[in-house]
């Protein structure tokens, strides 16, 4: 039997990664992390294509065929590689953070994941989290949820989650960055994010981690 394809959206901070992370586990599906891979080439970009302290778009449309992204599966989890490199770690600072939405909103770097991320759940048995996922990615996912949660929650989660990492900052820098990549993915021109008409909202400002699974998991069939 073909397992399920779940597509899990929402808004910075929600815990959709982490989360799609633990339903994987227990339903024995494998998670894709779709906003790693725009991490992924907002790295690149940082790295290879600035023009004066200015990211250089041309030549990052220019550069994206020759881009190796992707997953690799390691001591049972899957692991962000760029060019051959580890960068699961590296693509989590806050200068990522900050140029992410800049990049995932360009139609040539969404165009050139597009595939790539359909190939990745076409078998089925895939449980996807981003932005755009319900809408435009898998439009036919068996299962489709939009997380959203307070800023004031998600600048409190983001700002643990930063410090955990040592990462040096504060919290007013951290919600005006939700605030901002807020605007800028709900309102680019090219897959905009959006709560997908036949998705579940799940609102989870008042649930902690493992009541917002429960929540998503009583609305999932056994297969």
């Amino acid at each position: 039997m073909r397992k399920p394809v779940i597509a899990i959206d929402g808004f910075s901070s929600t815990g959709k990664s982490s989360i799609s992370k633990v339903i994987a586990q227990k339903l024995g599906l494998i998670h894709l992390d779709t906003g790693a891979l725009y991490r992924g080439i907002t790295l690149f970009a940082i790295q290879n294509c600035m023009d004066q302290g200015t990211l250089n778009m041309p030549l990052l449309f220019r550069s994206l065929a020759g881009i190796d992204l992707g997953f690799r599966l390691e001591n049972e989890e899957l692991v962000l590689y760029l060019n051959g490199v580890n960068v699961s770690e590296d693509i989590r600072q806050p200068e990522i953070s900050d140029q992410v939405s800049l990049i995932a909103k360009q139609p040539e770097v969404r165009e050139f994941l597009l595939d790539t991320q359909r190939n990745m759940a076409a078998a089925g048995g895939v449980i996807m989290d981003g932005r755009d996922i319900g809408t435009v990615v898998l439009p036919d996912a068996d299962y489709k949820f939009f997380l959203t949660a307070s800023v004031d929650e998600r600048t409190e989660r983001r700002y643990l989650e930063l410090k955990h990492l040592g990462i040096a900052t504060d919290k007013l820098s951290v919600k005006e960055n939700l605030i901002n990549r807020d605007k800028t993915d709900s309102e680019r021109k090219v897959a905009p994010l959006k709560k997908a008409d036949d998705a579940v909202v799940i609102d989870n400002t008042e649930l902690n981690k493992n009541e917002t699974i429960d929540l998503i998991l009583s609305f999932i069939k056994e297969f």
